[in-house]
């Protein structure tokens, strides 16, 4: 799947037949392949997908809303701002 991107890609660029072209191939395969013009091999791929999802915007969520509540708390007792003040209601 991946050389038959490669193989594409490299026929679009030397139908262009630019000199910017050509530059183009010399970093698409150093991308995919070594020097000598053998396929490098599949990257490694981290076995917590999904997982590490949840395991990190979780406790973001959590302390987040601990922080704002925390800063609601703390404008409410110093009177900066009171939610009862707060009456746009003149519609």
């Amino acid at each position: 799947m991946v050389l038959s991107n490669v193989v594409r890609v490299v026929n679009r660029l030397n139908s262009a037949g630019t000199r910017s072209g050509l530059m183009g191939i010399r970093q698409l395969r150093r991308k995919y392949t070594y020097r000598s013009g053998a396929l490098k091999p599949m990257p490694n791929v981290i076995p917590f997908g999904l997982l590490g999802v949840v395991l990190t915007v979780i406790p973001g969520l959590l302390i987040g809303a601990t922080i704002s509540k925390n800063m609601a708390n703390f404008l409410e007792e110093n009177d900066l701002f009171v939610p009862s003040d707060d009456d746009d209601d003149d519609d």
